[in-house]
């Protein structure tokens, strides 16, 4: 779990940033102002979700259980279905994938319910 939570953060916290470039460099003069700021939404929730899945990954270190282990598969789902939705529906133009995203919404919040329930679950150490 270590090894996969690790590799997808990396992955998703550099294509967040070729992404964010992207957006900065090659799509402000091609996308609406709205369009550029659904894009950008899409990427700082990327990259935030990254950090998180690399935050995953050390605590399953320490950790053991399927709650940590679902945190980083949701944070994961999350990214792919709410930022590449945005991605998709501001460079593609398809407004039917709009539907899409909330469903990663709903994804990334499964993530953090799961790690407060793992975080319930610790014994005090005091």
């Amino acid at each position: 779990m270590l090894r996969s939570f690790l590799m997808l953060a990396a992955f998703f916290g550099f294509t967040g940033v070729g992404l964010g470039a992207f957006a900065a460099h090659g799509l402000k003069n091609r996308l609406t102002p709205e369009y550029l700021a659904i894009f950008h939404t899409g990427v700082t929730y990327q990259l935030v979700h990254a950090l998180a899945l690399f935050g995953v990954a050390l605590l399953a270190t320490q950790l053991q259980g399927r709650l940590v282990a679902w945190a980083g598969i949701s944070f994961s789902i999350g990214i792919l279905l709410f930022s590449g939705s945005l991605y998709l529906l501001t460079t593609v133009g398809i407004g039917k994938l709009g539907i899409i995203t909330p469903f990663g919404g709903l994804a990334f919040l499964i993530g953090w319910l799961c790690l407060g329930l793992a975080a319930w679950r610790l014994q005090p150490t005091a």
